[in-house]
Parts: C-alpha cells; sequence; structure tokens
C-alpha cells in the first residue's frame, strides 16, 4: 500500500512539471495584450534553424530604403531622418546608452513626435537595432490596415523595389495568413499581418551577416564563462 501510493505521488509529480514546461513554452510565443511586446514576440517567430536556407539572390545593395532608412545606417544618420528627434529629451538617453559587451544597441524613434511624421504616416514605430554603431534591424510597427492575408501586404510592400512577389515568400507554418518571410544572400525580410484593425502589422528587415556576427560574439562568451570539467 506505501509502495502504491509513493508511485501515485511521483505520477502525480511528473504530470505536474510537464504541465508546467508546456504552459511556459507557449506563454513565451504567445503575443499578448501589449502591442509592443506582442510585436516583437511575433517578429521573433522562426528565427531559428527552423525557416528553410536562402530563396532569394539578392544583396543588402537592393535592400528594401524606407524614406531613407536602410541597413548599415549609422545613429546620427537615422535621427538626421527625423528633425528634432536629436533634442528629445525622451529619446536621448537611450540614444546615448552605450553598446553592450558584444556591440550591440537599440533605440525606438516614434515618427508622429517629429517634423517629417507625414512621410512616415501610418507608422506607429521603428526599433532601430544596431552592431558596431550600424543598424543591424529595422522593425517597423505599423497602426494598420487590416488584410484579409499577408500576401496583399507583401504585395503593397515590394512595390517600386527589387524583391520577388508574395507567392515566392516563405510561410511559416501555424501562422500561415498572417507571416511571410524573404530570406537572401546576406538579408531578410519579414511581413507580419495581425492585430485588431492591423495593429500588429510590421515589416522586420535584418542584416543577416549581422546578426551571425552577434550570435558568434554570444555564443564565445557563453563558451569562456562555462568552466573546464
Amino acid at each position: 500500500m506505501i509502495m502504491t501510493m509513493k508511485s501515485q505521488v511521483l505520477i502525480a509529480l511528473a504530470i505536474l512539471s510537464v504541465s508546467v514546461a508546456c504552459k511556459v513554452d507557449l506563454s513565451s510565443a504567445s503575443p499578448n495584450g501589449n502591442s509592443a511586446n506582442a510585436n516583437t514576440q511575433v517578429a521573433n517567430a522562426g528565427t531559428g534553424n527552423d525557416q528553410q536556407q536562402s530563396n532569394c539572390a539578392l544583396t543588402k545593395a537592393v535592400a528594401p530604403v524606407l524614406n531613407g532608412l536602410r541597413l548599415g545606417m549609422t545613429p546620427d544618420e537615422v535621427l538626421a531622418l527625423f528633425p528634432g528627434s536629436k533634442a528629445d529629451d525622451k529619446l536621448r538617453p537611450d540614444v546615448n546608452i552605450a553598446e553592450t559587451k558584444f556591440g550591440n544597441s537599440s533605440f525606438i524613434v516614434r515618427p508622429s513626435l517629429y517634423e517629417t511624421k507625414e512621410n512616415f504616416k501610418g507608422i506607429r514605430q521603428i526599433t532601430f537595432a544596431f552592431l558596431d554603431s550600424r543598424v543591424s534591424s529595422i522593425n517597423i510597427g505599423y497602426e494598420g490596415p487590416a488584410y484579409p492575408h499577408v500576401d496583399q501586404f507583401v504585395t503593397r510592400f515590394v512595390e517600386g523595389t527589387s524583391l520577388p512577389p508574395a507567392d515566392q515568400w516563405q510561410g511559416y507554418v501555424g501562422l500561415d495568413n498572417q507571416l511571410k518571410i524573404l530570406t537572401c544572400k546576406d538579408f531578410e525580410v519579414r511581413v507580419f499581418a495581425g492585430g485588431e484593425g492591423g495593429n500588429l502589422n510590421y515589416v522586420l528587415l535584418t542584416d543577416l551577416e549581422a546578426d551571425k556576427k552577434l550570435k558568434e560574439r554570444r555564443a564565445k562568451a557563453k563558451a569562456q564563462a562555462t568552466p573546464s570539467p
């Protein structure tokens, strides 16, 4: 009888631990009510090795440019496109934060606060990530509109660019109608359509070489910090 009760307790604990693990995993992948957090979580979907290899031979030389914004810019070049941003007391502390030991940093610009807001109409915020003081990714968060299918958003985004049409982009399993990915030689574009009225729509442009370099630096630091057996 005693052995039976112990077995039941062990089984119950095992089920509980599995349940907790599942909840943690799901919560990290699901958007929440906060649009900024949800946008970041969705943008990070599939950033591991689960996606296919490059399906585009284009290079950063022809990567999309939005009203002068492009990969490889310096912080000063970015702020120059938003007159008044350098004197913004709320933005300046983020811009002036020193790079981490890996050489990366970031800040968020809200175009509606500056003189060039009409050039970025419909854009809620733009998150710039830097590596060695050069833009390594640009995450553009839109206020809308709502799209029945992400292909419509992609079609609108690629107008006037060298990027291929939506049917040549990769869908993402589980978000087939919302997320499309174009992986080129040294850059990647993600287009997401979702949220109420399209308030979670975003375009994420990433420098793959910079992304690889940052991951290598982190891996090296982790290896050096791990004590030898």
